[in-house]
């Protein structure tokens, strides 16, 4: 009996640290002794750059652009510790759907078991959690995605996104679609932000799964075009991403969160918007979050 390859999705919206939280995982679950797939979707192509030593790689669009036919091979690159990666790429600037290439590259996948083939454990998605479209919701949609995580800060677009993306889930929690791991919290350093995080988790029916700080390390690594598992392996962030992996490792019950409505969440940013300025007045202490 062939064995079950856990499929994990991870959303965020753009410029939150996403691509670098998936790559970091993958490396570390590399390191752990398992197979790994990284299977970035978004149309920037860069999802698994730091496991190529900052190169780009051809994508599965761009393949099908030149040639007809494509074999899956052709498309899947080996980076760090043997990690396989993927591209799916988007439609040329200014044509067509960008979630197309998801779509594309999961179905030629899905043809040619690839997954199978390669007898893989992990096949981590890394996809653009902005975007309300048929394409991005793929993973989630047609359940191909068994645990969907998303990656947030506490800067209100990016618990925008977060919500959104609950949202997704509930609709499709029904029709066999993925459901929500918890939340990756990214650039957490200051106090307040940990509670924000903390209390929208609570109003939505969902968790933390790891708190990310800011950190130095990473720009320094990606500079380099490696993950922080690779280039400083010994660190603090290093330890951090792999505290994470491990929790994924562990990870099988997900659930339906219950996301705000648009109105629920305004009055929520509000409110927090008020406590942090009598926070930084002195008005009131950081930890009175039951009061907002």
């Amino acid at each position: 009996m062939a064995k079950k390859i856990k499929q994990i999705a991870i959303y965020g919206k753009g410029g939150i640290g996403k691509s670098t939280t998936t790559s970091n995982i993958s490396a570390a679950l590399s390191n752990a002794g398992y197979k790994v797939m990284q299977f970035g979707c978004d149309p920037k192509s860069d999802s698994t750059d730091t496991l190529r030593g900052g190169k780009y790689i051809p994508t599965v669009l761009d393949t099908l652009r030149e040639k007809n036919a494509v074999k899956a091979h052709e498309v899947i690159h080996q980076g760090f510790n043997g990690i396989y990666c993927v591209e799916a790429g988007g439609p040329a600037p200014g044509v067509g759907c960008a979630g197309r290439g998801i779509i594309t590259a999961v179905q030629l996948f899905k043809q040619q078991r690839v997954f199978e083939e390669l007898d893989l454990d992990y096949v981590i998605y890394d996809v653009l959690g902005d975007v309300v479209c048929g394409g991005f919701a793929v993973p989630i949609r047609e359940g191909i995605a068994e645990h969907v995580f998303t990656v947030s800060s506490a800067d209100f677009m990016a618990v925008y996104a977060a919500n959104n993306l609950f949202k997704g889930i509930k609709k499709y929690s029904n029709a066999g679609g993925a459901l929500l791991g918890g939340v990756i919290a990214n650039s957490i350093n200051a106090p307040y932000a940990k509670e924000i995080i903390d209390d929208f988790v609570e109003k939505t029916n969902t968790k933390v799964v790891e708190y990310i700080p800011r950190s130095v390390t990473v720009t320094q690594s990606e500079l380099q075009g490696k993950t922080t598992i690779e280039a400083a392996p010994d660190s603090e962030q290093a330890k951090i991403y792999t505290s994470l992996a491990e929790k994924i490792i562990n990870h099988t019950e997900s659930r339906v969160p219950s996301p705000l409505e648009v109105e629920e969440l305004r009055e929520w940013a509000s409110k927090w918007a008020d406590h942090l300025l009598a926070f930084e007045t002195g008005e009131v202490g950081l930890n009175a979050v039951g009061n907002i």
